[in-house]
């Protein structure tokens, strides 16, 4: 069992003014001095350390952690044991949660968390890291796509720059579901943090080590994306982790076009003009950029004109909008886009970076566009458009079960190419549904794919249904 450590405030005042009354002739409290973090560097050996709790992921099998004295690694006494859910589980969709601490640890002494683990087959943990403190979580280290085999091995996870974790409540935490909708259990064992003087160089990263370039406005901003270090571990393989903005240190070319705060946030805050936002980790330079190319004041998107009473709409600020699951649901593993959607001058705007693909869905309910006449969207390439690129917007129907492959769906695509298509303006796509030509019918529409190629960024308003 995960044991809770907790401490009487009460207690701990009394225990003070004690100590003022006795000491007050002898020595002046400004001359005290604050209490040190613990230097605890255990997690689970043979037991969970003192001060440690729980606490399960939303949507996870809260009981998905536990402590197992019959598989463990060695001549330990206990393990943890950690069993992942097979698909439709009542009890949740998948396991993840925190280990924490409810005083914070003073883990710089330590260059690594390390521990032993295996699993009951050979499969892919989606993520584990540290400092996740269910919090702020200022300085969360993440290893995406563990591979785990029934074998036990040791497992490292550097900490890119130690001394920031002066007061590290994040010990631990993993995400992981089914592997082709069945579950399966994985062990892990003597997790602690430890100082090894074996990793090698870190080699950190933004954009993910790519030289970025786009256009916007003043009053936009964009994160700094794809954050990460490469380490060289004592077994010579070589670790990518993925990191929060607060190990970096980021900077701009030319404050006066856009600024860069200690998040990795970029405002742009003038123009015409342009900036370069780089970044450094313990004084080594990142390798990627973006490049903000500043076309000063931001245009919105031409107000829609069209009478409210002939509209379905799913996204713009002169409608009334239906309900929409989501405008980026993050299909992984293969979708790349990401979305940073902001306001300018009072309109709601989506937007989209690393385009790949981006599904937007409506399913509760579905749309009945039946009546409708036009798909309509407005859409703003923020670069110049690159040679053979294609924009293509899919339209999906549940069919009449309402329901995401319940066997009656249908889909149909059209897809757009210069000159329709051009970059650093308003496009507004007006796309006749009879175009649609393979969906089986209308009346239950779930959701719209937009897939494009050479087109890596762009934003997007005013999306509706109109006849």
């Amino acid at each position: 069992m995960i044991t809770k450590y907790f401490t009487s405030i009460s207690r701990i005042m009394s225990v003070i003014a004690i100590v003022l009354f006795v000491s007050g002739c002898e020595r002046d409290v400004a001359d005290l001095q604050p209490a040190s973090y613990p230097t605890n560097p255990e997690v689970f050996i043979d037991g969970f350390s003192s001060g440690l709790n729980y606490a399960a992921f939303g949507g996870s099998v809260p009981t998905a952690c536990d402590v197992d004295k019959e598989v463990t690694y060695g001549n330990s006494a206990a393990s943890m044991r950690f069993e992942v859910p097979d698909a439709n589980d009542p009890r949740g969709a998948y396991a993840g949660g925190v280990f924490y601490t409810s005083v914070g640890r003073n883990l710089s002494g330590y260059t690594a968390l390390t521990f032993w683990a295996k699993a009951s087959q050979p499969v892919t943990i989606d993520v584990v890291g540290l400092g996740n403190d269910l919090g702020a979580s200022t300085y969360q280290i993440s290893v995406p796509a563990l591979p785990m085999n029934t074998n036990w091995k040791k497992y490292i996870i550097p900490i890119p720059d130690p001394g920031r974790l002066s007061a590290e409540r994040g010990m631990f935490y993993y995400s992981v579901g089914p592997v082709d909708g069945k579950g399966f259990t994985f062990w892990i064992d003597n997790m602690q943090f430890e100082k090894l003087t074996t990793i090698a160089y870190a080699t950190p990263a933004i954009f993910s080590g790519e030289t970025r370039s786009v256009n916007s406005f003043a009053g936009i901003s964009i994160p700094v994306e794809g954050i990460s270090a490469g380490f060289n571990l004592p077994d010579g393989t070589n670790m990518q982790v993925n990191l929060s903005s607060s190990y970096f240190t980021f900077s701009s070319s030319n404050e006066a076009i856009a600024t860069v705060d200690s998040k990795g946030l970029v405002t742009i805050v003038g123009g015409p003009g342009t900036a370069v936002i780089t970044a450094k980790m313990q004084g080594v330079a990142a390798s990627g950029s973006l490049t903000v190319i500043s076309e000063g004041v931001y245009v919105n998107a031409p107000v829609p004109t069209v009478n409210a009473a002939n509209v379905i709409s799913l996204f713009s600020d002169a409608y009334e909008n239906v309900p929409v699951d989501y405008y980026n649901g993050y299909w992984a593993p293969y979708q790349t886009t990401l979305s940073a959607d902001f306001e300018a001058n009072g309109d709601h705007v989506l937007q989209y970076t690393d385009f790949n693909f981006v599904g937007i869905q409506f399913s509760t309910p579905t749309i009945n566009a039946s009546t409708m006449t036009h798909l309509h969207m407005d859409c703003y390439i923020t670069s110049a458009l690159a040679g053979g690129a294609q924009f293509k917007v899919q339209l999906v129907d549940f069919g009449a079960d309402g329901a995401y492959g319940g066997g009656d769906d249908s889909n149909a695509t059209v897809t757009f190419t210069s000159p329709t298509l051009v970059g650093q303006s308003w496009i507004g796509f007006e796309i006749p549904l009879n175009n649609f030509s393979g969906l089986a019918g209308k009346a239950h529409l779930g959701q719209i794919i937009l897939e494009g190629t050479g087109i890596s960024s762009f934003y997007l308003d005013n999306i509706y249904f109109h006849k």
